[in-house]
């Protein structure tokens, strides 16, 4: 049996991933803002417009210019108001910006951490001058300059201590049912975890336990809050997520088992195949098998 079917990649996301870095202007270039994998990098972000940011649990209304810091640990999104939009965008993994030495872990920065606050309304003169750094970024990653990732790093480090400087933008709006807003942001991470897009990088968030670490509160009250709201249990809701994400990949990519079953948390082949027969009812190779 041989499935050669694929998921398509994008050559923007391939890029991104094979460098680890990438800057753009939002004007030029608002489809790329669409297609990269959030999970996998941090994003530094200097928009003038209109829009309305979730983030974590909060939701912030912009308008003007701003400075966005994001997190892939912390779920996001980004709805635009305004019929013009214009700026500049660089996504970084964390492997590129701690290359270097001299710099400290991102989830240090004030601006990354869980609880932090990643807006900054700024002025025109301080958008003159981190536009100036975007576009040197920009022009930077095109040259064949042996130490242009250092440059760049150090470009992204003049941003972070320039936003050190501003005072964190506070017009937010909570949702105003706690489990409501706890339940709409594990959802949101549950949901970021996917889809697997290479058997090299795991699942790394497979029980309740892993997302309550990962949103800072004990798992109680993650549980209480999802199934109040949703009526099913965390485990639940992780679960079928797994399953529906095995489907597709027995479905539509020539892994093997062995590889579909590490790129989903499990240790051995025969625990991933008991979970699916358990769950769905029929064995993995079936699935397949049906699609051929």
């Amino acid at each position: 049996m041989e499935n050669t079917k694929q998921r398509p990649v994008s050559e923007f996301n391939s890029q991104l991933k094979l460098k680890g870095f990438n800057a753009f202007e939002l004007e030029r270039d608002t489809n790329a803002t669409r297609i990269y994998s959030r999970k996998d990098f941090y994003k530094i972000c200097l928009t003038t417009g209109k829009s309305k940011i979730h983030y974590s649990d909060r939701s912030f209304e912009t308008e003007g210019t701003v400075l966005f810091f994001g997190n892939p640990h912390i779920p996001y999104s980004w709805e635009t108001l305004s019929t013009t939009y214009t700026g500049y965008t660089c996504l970084f993994s964390e492997e590129f910006f701690l290359a270097s030495e001299r710099t400290e872990s991102l989830q240090q920065s004030p601006f990354f951490r869980i609880g932090g606050t990643p807006i900054l309304n700024i002025s025109d003169k301080q958008r003159e001058f981190v536009n100036t750094l975007f576009q040197r970024m920009i022009e930077e990653q095109k040259t064949d300059y042996s130490f242009k990732d250092e440059l760049i790093r150090n470009y992204i480090n003049l941003i972070i201590h320039e936003a050190l400087k501003l005072q964190p933008s506070e017009n937010y709006n909570q949702h105003k049912n706690a489990a409501g807003r706890i339940t709409s942001v594990f959802m949101e991470l549950l949901e970021r975890q996917f889809p697997i897009e290479s058997a090299d990088r795991p699942l790394q968030l497979k029980t309740a336990q892993d997302y309550a670490r990962n949103l800072n509160m004990h798992v109680n009250y993650l549980n209480r809050a999802v199934k109040q709201i949703t009526g099913k249990p965390t485990t639940s809701h992780i679960t079928e997520r797994i399953v529906s994400e095995a489907r597709s990949l027995l479905q539509h990519t020539d892994w093997n088992i062995s590889e579909i079953a590490y790129a989903l948390g499990f240790e051995y082949p025969t625990y991933f195949n008991n979970f699916f027969k358990r769950m769905t009812g029929t064995n993995p190779k079936a699935v397949r098998i049906e699609e051929v």
